[in-house]
This record gives structure tokens, C-alpha cells and sequence, in this order.
């Protein structure tokens, strides 16, 4: 995100198919942030509706969303001038 944002680093823009996956992702996400790294997000929001959460752990930002709010907010419109990658889902 640097040089045209100031807040952060790194955005990371994801979707599950409905609020309840959405909510099973940012779960697993903060668990492993916390237990693996020690981050822990200095803000959260949207964990009750889960159709767009948004944690700020200061150097990257994660954007958790269904995919009819990604859509609606397209935030990699947004912030196309800023340089993206793309990457494939993992399974574990």
C-alpha cells in the first residue's frame, strides 16, 4: 500500500461464501496471528454481521468479506493504482 497509504503496508482482501464462513476465516487467521506470530489486531470490526470484517494488525490490514459485499465495496478498484498479488487458496 505505501507510498499512496500511510496506515499500512499491506491490505489482504478475502472472501467466504456466506457470513458464517466469513467469520470461520477471520477466526483462523487471528488464531494463527496470535499463536504463531504473538499479533494480535489493534482493531476489529464487523465480526457480528461477518459479511465485511476488517482487523488491523498496523502493518497489514485484513478485509474478510462475502462476496456480495466485496463486491459492492470493490476495494481492489479502489486501490488500483497500488501495486497487487494475487494468491491461490491453501488447503490445510
Amino acid at each position: 500500500m505505501r507510498p499512496v497509504c500511510a496506515f499500512t503496508d499491506y491490505f489482504v482482501i478475502c472472501h467466504g461464501t456466506n457470513p458464517r464462513q466469513t467469520k470461520a476465516i477471520f477466526d483462523e487467521v487471528h488464531f494463527r496471528m496470535k499463536s504463531e506470530e504473538g499479533a494480535i489486531p489493534v482493531a476489529v470490526d464487523g465480526e457480528r454481521e461477518a459479511s465485511w470484517i476488517v482487523a488491523d494488525y498496523l502493518d497489514v490490514v485484513l478485509h474478510v468479506f462475502t462476496p456480495d459485499t466485496r463486491a459492492y465495496y470493490r476495494l481492489e478498484d479502489l486501490w488500483s493504482d497500488v501495486p497487487s498479488e494475487t494468491v491461490e487458496a491453501v488447503s490445510v
